[in-house]
């Protein structure tokens, strides 16, 4: 009996203190049980990565400060709230720091040097040291149940959590000065900014509240943890930050039940605890039925992941395999050519003209083969995205002026009319040039390949900042039906087959994987068989 008339705790906590105590313990639980499940959530979804064990460990010492506060603003016994009081001041720096922690592997992507790890370590030791020494409050006032803080512990921890909020707020706005991608902007502004806002609101007003020993501005200011909350989850699931985006139905679920649940603390009427308990029964009904159709949705994304895996795995032999017969088949060209060479130059004594001219033609045609093996490898290599472009300022003009010089005699010798159509000015361009020779020399070659009789036109122009290349054959054109697959994989036309019987189907493949890696468009066009075809390149200039 003595003792209740000396738990002047207790009796803090009636009339008006009654409702503090709800707001706190709303305030405080409903947060702590969400931010629980999302943390674990995502550590066991996100298979332990060394982000997920951050987010995990940050979210814990956060909800271990956060049980720790609403014990001292609610229980009853001035012991248990002196108690958790002086661990508090320590709970918050730790839960700065490993916010600070967070947000630099959330940036770098990859964990912190143990440098900087000892850095943030030593942070922590003079708040542990007055903590387990008992200095961390310096007297209890009994009356309104709250503690007295280590006025040089205050200091020190506002100057700590200065300096980390700084640091926040640097690699909050580090993508907006280096011109990083919209994608990046977003995310950080949203991840970062929104820890930034809810650590500085919630330092400020614990800092106001302690000058003032107003407590309830730092109660307050703890709803603004919900805006964090929502934040995180966005980042989770919407970004997509941790790879689990397919389970964000089943926390939102949870935690919209746990936001009704908390209800619970503000109804005190028979009525509406009923009415309450019923809404949830009902959102637990809903749910199953909604977790049903999830799990159907996640059993058919497992099964386009497992084929994707199958796929990927077909398309590592297939590339493994390309590279082994061309290899191999390249090995037997050269050297078969090599044996040509020497007979023409004459390594095996004098020759006779017949033979002369067979070795002619198997050099010839061992040639032939070589580019069409080093076409098919360069595919393969450019599709994998095993070249690397080295986009230097070039001047297309000068690309296009050698191979025209280059290709005019073969066409003139097939009795064709060569013809040129290069507008002056500056043809200045970003762009790897060995490559762009290669889309050049092809779209000609073919020309002159495909075109039996008339002319071939090769033209440049400059339109505005679009370099617009053409050329222009009276061949075999293109049909509706072959234009489809005109630069896709193997995508050989009926009249290609008939004139070239070598044609591979990997020369316009090539072209247009190299002209999309510099950001251009390539097209043809046609009215159909045996009515020419001209080809159209357009690139970017500088």
């Amino acid at each position: 009996m003595n003792n209740e008339i000396l738990n002047t705790c207790y009796l803090a906590l009636q009339g008006e203190g009654a409702s503090i105590k709800t707001i706190a313990s709303y305030s405080h639980l409903v947060p702590t049980i969400l931010s629980l499940i999302l943390g674990i959530f995502v550590f066991f979804k996100a298979k332990f990565n060394l982000f997920s064990k951050v987010f995990l460990v940050f979210i814990v010492t956060f909800s271990l400060w956060l049980i720790g506060d609403v014990i001292a603003w609610t229980s009853n016994n001035y012991h248990l709230v002196y108690t958790t009081w002086s661990f508090l001041d320590y709970t918050e720096i730790m839960f700065y720091v490993l916010g600070l922690y967070f947000v630099m592997v959330f940036v770098k992507k990859s964990d912190i040097s143990k440098l900087i790890k000892v850095g943030l370590f030593i942070l922590t030791i003079p708040v542990f040291y007055l903590t387990i020494t008992q200095q961390s409050v310096t007297g209890f006032f009994q009356p309104w149940c709250e503690a007295s803080n280590n006025e040089l512990l205050g200091q020190y921890k506002l100057i700590v959590e200065g300096i980390i909020l700084l640091i926040i707020l640097f690699y909050t706005i580090v993508p907006f000065i280096k011109k990083h991608s919209l994608k990046e902007k977003k995310t950080n502004l949203i991840m970062l900014g929104s820890m930034f806002l809810f650590l500085s609101v919630f330092g400020v007003t614990e800092y106001i509240a302690s000058i003032t020993g107003v407590y309830e501005y730092n109660l307050y200011s703890l709803f603004l943890l919900p805006v964090f909350l929502i934040a995180i989850i966005y980042s989770v699931f919407e970004l997509d930050i941790f790879n689990v985006k397919i389970l964000s139905t089943y926390y939102l679920v949870f935690g919209l039940m746990i936001l009704m649940g908390g209800q619970l603390f503000f109804v005190n009427s028979t009525a509406d605890q009923l009415l309450t308990g019923l809404t949830i029964l009902i959102t637990i009904g809903l749910s199953f039925i909604l977790f049903k159709n999830l799990k159907r949705e996640s059993d058919q994304r497992l099964y386009i992941q497992k084929l994707n895996v199958k796929l990927e795995a077909l398309l590592a032999q297939r590339e493994s395999l390309t590279h082994l017969v061309t290899h191999k088949v390249k090995g037997s060209f050269t050297r078969s050519k090599y044996i040509f060479a020497e007979m023409l130059e004459g390594t095996f004594g004098k020759i006779s003209k017949d033979l002369k001219d067979m070795a002619e033609k198997g050099l010839r045609s061992d040639n032939e083969g070589i580019d069409t093996v080093d076409l098919v490898l360069n595919a393969a290599n450019l599709q994998t995205g095993t070249v690397k472009y080295e986009m230097k300022p070039i001047d297309f003009k000068e690309i296009v002026l050698r191979f025209v010089e280059e290709k005019k005699g073969p066409a003139e010798l097939k009795g064709l009319k060569f013809e040129t159509d290069i507008k002056s000015g500056d043809y200045n361009m970003s762009g790897d040039a060995f490559w762009l020779k290669e889309v050049v020399h092809n779209l000609i070659d073919n020309s002159v390949k495909y075109t039996k009789e008339g002319s071939i036109k090769v033209g440049l122009e400059k339109k505005e900042n679009k370099i617009l290349f053409y050329v222009k054959d009276t061949g075999v054109g293109i049909n509706a039906e072959d234009k489809k697959n005109l630069f896709k994989e193997g995508g050989r036309g009926k009249n290609s087959v008939s004139i070239n019987v070598d044609s591979t189907g990997y020369g316009l493949f090539t072209v247009k994987l190299i002209v999309d890696a510099h950001k251009g468009k390539i097209w043809a066009e046609s009215e159909g068989d045996n009515k020419g075809t001209t080809f159209f390149v357009e690139l970017n200039a500088i």
